[in-house]
């Protein structure tokens, strides 16, 4: 049986904060202290390491706390009666925080040297990270990156004394080739301020490295900056945290994690690691295809959803799928029970390039085939596969998404009047959509989509989408046969195309 560790040392004084006379303690997470005269004068109040600071200094006889805390609390104000009570999920007060300071005013440089030690002690002891890798992509969302950084990123780590190296994406897969070459012994963690794109790129790079198998455990975080900030958002709402940059960037400074599942996208030889969601149909129209109103930032979603809605398309096709448990009733069974009889010939040996692989591969389709598969057929109007539950700030795609239950949430569409269609978007803001009887909602372990024409064109397919990238486009002539170098997309429109899941195979930085 281990040891226990030791608590560290309960430190009392008697000091001056923000001015006022008090006796003040210093606990295992907490600061608290006590009025001895003037206003509040016996009424205790108090401070929480964890959840209400950004990091101490030393100055002189003086302890300076830089909070991130609400109105009230990040200058020392709020009574711990109120603390203790009428908390919401996750910690934080009133989650309306703001910075602020809260200065301890000892009696000699002596003991704020000895309660500086403590609390710096204390603050390592929460895992919190002290070096970062920041990538920030300057030309996402609305074009945005860098100044959020500058003004919103650097205050916060600076204040917590995190040590940071930064560098900008400048092309395409950028980020991808950084984490690929990354000295990852470096560093605490690797950040992106930016959309999901760079998010998924760092996945990649991670997952192509010789050491991949350490290198994904590396801590990754998401700094909104982009269109969509699904995964930002997916994080903040499953600890009741507004939306905002500020609170992604104190959960990264915080040190918590959670585990993170991630999706092989298979096409023959062609593979790649999704993170976040792939659509096909209606929503992958309306993600690619409104790049052209990016001025608008995330209200181009919304707008281009209405102009795709007047002229809805459906789409030819079929879905197969191993169900989770509980959704074995879903769909019609397949004759074929392993993922190889139903088309996927995976080469597991070589790269795209036909060298040997040094990376990870993913999980074994014939690990998937195990189960009985199932499927749909279309005609469909969008399918829709999540690993987190927010495809973006206020759209809701997969509202029983987890991070790392080891499934994908499908949510799929096939017929439906445009008009109920139009309904379903505004039910989308609280995944409350995936009750309508025109959507079939449930999770699989793996899923393999065959999309087809539009229906009414002997010759135009769809987009399939990926983390907000295309992966396949059918338009005549930009389609091509599986094999063949892809002119502009990674994959060919029509051929099968496999998705399995691993369960918590990155960690990423969360809120409490």
């Amino acid at each position: 049986m281990a040891d226990p560790q030791p608590q560290p040392e309960v430190l009392s004084e008697s000091v001056r904060i923000n001015g006022t006379a008090a006796e003040a303690t210093l606990t295992g997470g907490e600061l608290s202290w006590r009025p001895v005269a003037g206003v509040g004068e016996g009424q205790e109040q108090r401070l929480e390491l964890d959840s209400e600071v950004l990091g101490c200094r030393v100055d002189g006889r003086k302890l300076k706390f830089a909070t991130f805390a609400s109105s009230a609390v990040a200058n020392g104000e709020r009574p711990s009666s109120v603390a203790r009570g009428g908390r919401g999920k996750g910690g934080g007060g009133d989650r309306n925080r703001r910075r602020g300071e809260v200065v301890v005013e000892m009696e000699g440089e002596d003991a704020a040297a000895r309660w500086g030690d403590g609390i710096r002690d204390r603050l390592a002891s929460l895992g919190r990270p002290k070096r970062l890798f920041i990538i920030v992509n300057p030309y996402g969302g609305k074009r945005s990156g860098r100044s959020i950084f500058q003004n919103e990123v650097l205050p916060l780590i600076e204040a917590a004394g995190i040590l940071y190296t930064m560098q900008e994406t400048k092309h395409r897969l950028h980020a991808q080739e950084i984490a690929h070459s990354l000295d990852l012994r470096k560093y605490d963690g690797i950040i992106c301020v930016s959309g999901d794109g760079v998010l998924v790129e760092v996945v990649n790079g991670l997952l192509r490295r010789e050491d991949w198998e350490t290198a994904i455990k590396v801590p990754l975080g998401i700094i909104p900056a982009g269109t969509g900030n699904g995964m930002a958002q997916s994080l903040l709402h499953a600890a009741g945290e507004p939306f905002s940059v500020s609170n992604a960037v104190f959960a990264i400074i915080r040190g918590h994690r959670r585990a993170l599942d991630v999706t092989s996208v298979v096409q023959g030889k062609t593979r790649f690691f999704s993170v976040l969601m792939l659509t096909w149909g209606l929503v992958a129209d309306v993600d690619i295809e409104s790049e052209k109103y990016r001025w608008m930032g995330s209200a181009r979603l919304e707008f281009y959803f209405l102009v795709r809605t007047l002229n809805l398309r459906r789409y030819n096709g079929r879905v197969l799928f191993v169900p989770a448990p509980g959704y074995e009733e879903v769909g019609d069974p397949v004759e074929q029970d392993t993922g190889v009889s139903t088309g996927i010939q995976e080469d597991r040996s070589n790269d795209n390039n036909g060298e040997p692989k040094c990376g990870y591969v993913g999980p074994s389709i014939e690990e998937a085939g195990l189960v009985q598969w199932r499927s749909l057929s279309g005609p469909f109007v969008s399918v829709w596969l999540g690993n987190v539950p927010f495809a973006s700030e206020d759209a809701m795609a997969a509202p029983k998404a987890e991070f790392a239950d080891g499934y994908l949430d499908a949510a799929i569409i096939k017929e439906c009047p445009r008009w109920d269609v139009l309904g379903l978007m505004f039910q989308m803001k609280d995944g409350a959509y995936v009750n309508s009887p025109y959507v079939e909602y449930f999770k699989v372990k793996a899923i393999q989509i065959e999309p087809g024409l539009r229906v009414g064109s002997s010759s135009k397919g769809g987009i399939i989408d990926s983390d907000g990238e295309v992966i396949a486009r059918g338009d005549g002539p930009r389609s091509r046969a599986a094999g063949d170098e892809p002119p502009e997309h990674p994959m060919a429109y029509g051929p099968p195309i496999q998705l399995t899941v691993d369960q918590g195979l990155a960690t990423i930085f969360s809120p409490r």
